[in-house]
């Protein structure tokens, strides 16, 4: 492998020849001392290891930098003005920085008047009065700072890549800090930060010149040794977590061209790793000669510019290729890095590009010291953050044996192994138009897709990419109406038993599959419907498809399976018969419903159950199973075009046929009811129900708008019942469902002997909706609340999957949803008020009180 030239490296020598005095003071105070003698000047630099990512529980004040800004205003020896008059009589120039890890302050002057860069220094960073007097104007000084730095595009950009790399770790706030935080400082708070990280054991002094070592270590004991040590409390700094997914931030603003960058989280600058990444960026994309500049910008024309650097700190750091380009080439630019990225990881760095990098950070090291001022700041770093004064020659011995081997292993731990930091400031009017209002509507409406087979299969269709996964499910009409009447809950148990043996496959074989590509497979029955859905990866579809044409073509029912399966379900039902609630509401439904098949629910009875035979769930396969009786939902991210011939090859070949129940004519109890169960129990349940809409009954979604606006914790009857009377643990509305027939009532938890009350109070409410004072804000709120919900439940696939499905069983338009909003809000005072004269009339109330 060729390598640079030793005599590269041998430039350095010199550099390196002369290693540094180092002093540590009786008070802790770190002195250093580079003695040059080539020009009659020198730099003395005050570093404080203090900065922005140290300032705990000051975070994002900027407090660090108002201290750098207050330490020139006036010591215990000198006015404010007096500082920088004196440092420049004598010729020098005086200046500070803050970063995130260290403020420093620093005199160049000629080597003859050191005495005063000590003196000068010594007094601002040990004895600074921070005066009063100056602490508002030096505020407005630094507001002024920030608004600059807002205005700055540059900056604005440098703080969306940090607070986006990290999350957790102090470097996420700006150095000067957030305005709003900033302007909360006060005197004290200030006082307090330079009491405490402003002591002799937190400096070091630096000192590159025509100066000898002696003197300068005799110096910093006359001004620095005297301030006596003192405690530092620790600053907590929390390590960056990895970054497990893309972050990404995408910002638009008044710019008028794209600053883009790529970032990936490295380690500090200590790390064995950093040579090998500074390498990699200068190699690749350091300078117009190297290929990111030569692809993106003169061949391709992508980008106006692009950079690739390293920033390394003492810990946590980042790696960026950073771009300038057109809002329309951002995304282009990007895909093509990622790919210049992998390609050039596969086929590696040539000798001569790595030679050229090397050199070209040889020459940078070089000119960092051709002032005595770089040849401090390089001392510095290497005590303060590298954390050893040999830091450099180690670094570039290590450079020098790097290969292009390292590149790629470094490139591939740190680059290809995912966590991109993905951000960009754009044109205000490159940013994408969101669809609103009827927009949104029209857009929504179109979403499902309907594909009608011969054999009466449908099949629906809603593309949605946002996320790399896939929801498919499979419906039936069933439920009560179609079960025999001493076989109910066998729809639930038939569901369970398509998610498991099949011929091909066994239970435990769907189960390995399934939960090998980290998938869900599962059943879902309920009182008109019983199905079954699969989730799987957009990636492994082809899977699921295998999987759920097995279940729909190939179901076995097995007796073992069944027998297990069976169990499951009767020891569900005992422990619901356990509680109070679920008991009282199954009593109830039974009182209610009489012989109609919805007096029982999806899980059956514990009689039937024990009595059950797999001939028996076959038996209600075969009624059920007809093609014309199924409904095939599939949301998420699919290619159609690959995926409808799949769907339609198994879908076309399913038997036709259809379901042919005939629901009993049902219009509620025959008479009024009223009874008392007992049951060893503390509390009652307080229960009453009327005849309510089906899902076909044109009142169906007034009894939707009823259910809200009797429930919830904002509701008349909870403020009633529960806040003002404290008659009852919860209290509200319910519904039973079924395809023509159905139940409204109520339920509350109370003490016994306030039984009645409760059901006062439910009367009252019934009462007040008959007489039509429901007040119109009352509805109002009740409406928003019902649209935000059906919003908040259609955000997953399964959910969307699960509502075109039932519409389309029940004989609506697939997209009947999209209506939702339009109809709620027609529901009126006056139609509430018709629901509770015709449906919730005392006549065929069925009342039921539950408890000891």
């Amino acid at each position: 492998m060729k390598h640079t030239p030793k005599s590269d490296f041998s430039l350095l020598e010199s550099v390196f020849r002369t290693p540094p005095r180092r002093e540590v003071l009786p008070n802790g105070a770190v002195v250093i001392a580079c003695e040059d003698f080539s020009a009659p000047v020198a730099s003395v630099q005050v570093w404080v290891q203090t900065g922005s990512a140290h300032e705990g529980a000051l975070g994002g004040s900027g407090v660090s930098h108002f201290v750098e800004h207050m330490l020139f205003k006036g010591t215990t020896r000198r006015a404010g003005r007096e500082i920088s008059a004196q440092v420049q009589a004598h010729g020098g120039n005086i200046n500070a920085y803050t970063s995130f890890d260290r403020t420093v302050y620093y005199i160049d002057l000629p080597s003859e008047h050191v005495g005063l860069a000590f003196d000068v220094l010594s007094d601002a960073v040990l004895n600074s009065l921070l005066p009063e007097e100056e602490f508002a104007k030096e505020r407005d000084v630094i507001l002024r700072e920030i608004d600059m730095g807002r205005d700055d595009p540059d900056s604005r950009f440098s703080q969306t890549l940090f607070e986006t790399a990290f999350r957790v770790h102090p470097f996420r706030h700006p150095i000067i800090g957030y305005r709003d935080v900033f302007s909360a400082l006060t005197r004290e708070d200030l006082h307090g930060y330079y009491r405490e990280r402003y002591v002799p054991n937190n400096l070091v002094v630096v000192v590159a010149g025509a100066v000898g070592a002696g003197e300068v270590v005799a110096l910093a004991n006359k001004w620095f040794g005297e301030a006596k040590r003192r405690r530092i409390t620790p600053v907590f700094m929390p390590e960056e977590p990895p970054v497990m997914a893309t972050r990404i931030a995408h910002r638009f603003e008044p710019v008028d061209v794209t600053r883009a960058a790529l970032s990936w989280l490295i380690p500090g600058i200590s790390h064995p790793d950093a040579p090998a990444l500074d390498l990699l960026a200068v190699t690749w994309g350091g300078g117009e000669s190297a290929e990111l500049w030569q692809t993106l910008r003169e061949k391709e024309r992508l980008v106006h510019s692009i950079d690739a650097h390293c920033w390394t700190p003492a810990e946590n750091g980042l790696f960026s290729l950073s771009f300038l380009t057109e809002a329309k080439d951002r995304e282009a630019a990007a895909a093509r890095i990622r790919e210049l990225l992998a390609d050039v990881v596969k086929r590696g760095f040539g000798d001569d590009e790595i030679s050229r990098a090397k050199r070209q950070m040889i020459v940078s090291e070089i000119n960092s010291r051709k002032t005595m001022s770089g040849q401090a700041g390089r001392l510095g770093v290497a005590e303060t953050v590298a954390g050893d004064l040999g830091f450099g020659l180690k670094y570039f011995d290590r450079l020098k044996s790097l290969g292009s081997e390292d590149l790629e292993r470094v490139a591939k731990k740190y680059l290809l192994s995912g966590g991109e930091i993905w951000v960009s400031q754009n044109p205000v009017s490159s940013a994408p138009v969101r669809a609103t209002g009827a927009n949104l509507r029209e857009r929504t409406a179109l979403e499902f897709e309907r594909i009608d087979f011969p054999n009466g299969a449908r099949l629906l269709l809603q593309q949605n990419s946002n996320l790399p996964n896939l929801h498919l499910r499979v419906g039936w009409l069933g439920g009560s109406l179609a079960e025999e009447a001493n076989r109910r809950g066998a729809t639930s148990l038939l569901a369970t038993l398509l998610t498991k043996d099949t011929a091909r496959r066994s239970a435990l074989d769907v189960a390995a599959a399934i939960e090998g590509v980290g998938g869900s497979f599962y059943p879902f029955s309920g009182n008109n419907t019983f199905g079954i859905a699969i989730e799987v990866l957009s990636s492994d579809v082809g899977l699921a498809l295998e999987l759920l044409e097995e279940a729909v073509v190939q179901p076995s029912f097995e007796k073992r399976s069944f027998e297990v399966e069976r169990d499951s379900q009767l020891a569900a039902l005992r422990q619901d018969e356990d509680d109070i609630v679920s008991h009282a509401r199954r009593s109830l439904r039974q009182r209610f419903f009489g012989p109609h098949p919805l007096a029982v629910d999806s899980g059956g009875k514990i009689e039937d159950l024990h009595a059950m035979q797999p001939e028996d769930i076959r038996r209600l396969w075969e009624r059920c199973k007809g093609a014309g009786n199924l409904v095939l939902s599939v949301v998420g991210d699919f290619d159609r075009a690959t995926l409808v011939p799949k769907l339609t090859d198994w879908l076309s070949r399913l038997p036709a046929g259809s379901l042919e129940v005939m629901e009993p004519s049902w219009s509620g109890p025959d008479t009024a009811a009223s009874d008392i169960e007992k049951m060893q129990r503390e509390q009652a349940v307080v229960l009453q129900a009327f005849p309510g809409p089906g899902v076909h009954a044109e009142d169906y979604l007034v009894s939707e708008v009823a259910d809200e606006l009797f429930s919830g914790m904002s509701s008349r009857l909870f403020e009633r019942v529960r806040e003002e009377k404290g008659l009852a643990y919860f209290v509200r509305s319910t519904r039973i469902v079924g395809v023509q027939a159905g139940m409204f009532g109520f339920i509350a938890g109370t003490r016994p002997d306030k039984a009645d009350e409760v059901l006062a109070e439910m009367d009252a409410e019934v009462d007040r909706m008959a007489a039509g004072e429901v007040e119109e804000a009352e509805l109002a709120r009740c409406k928003v609340r019902l649209k935000a919900g059906r919003k908040m439940a259609l955000q997953t696939n399964g959910s969307r999957a699960m509502l075109a499905l039932t519409n389309t069983l029940y004989g609506y338009p697939v997209n009947d949803w999209c209506r939702y909003d339009e109809r709620v809000e027609a529901v009126s005072v006056p139609l509430l008020q018709d629901f509770a004269r015709n449906r919730l009339s005392p006549t065929k109330r069925v009342r039921l009180i539950v408890g000891p």
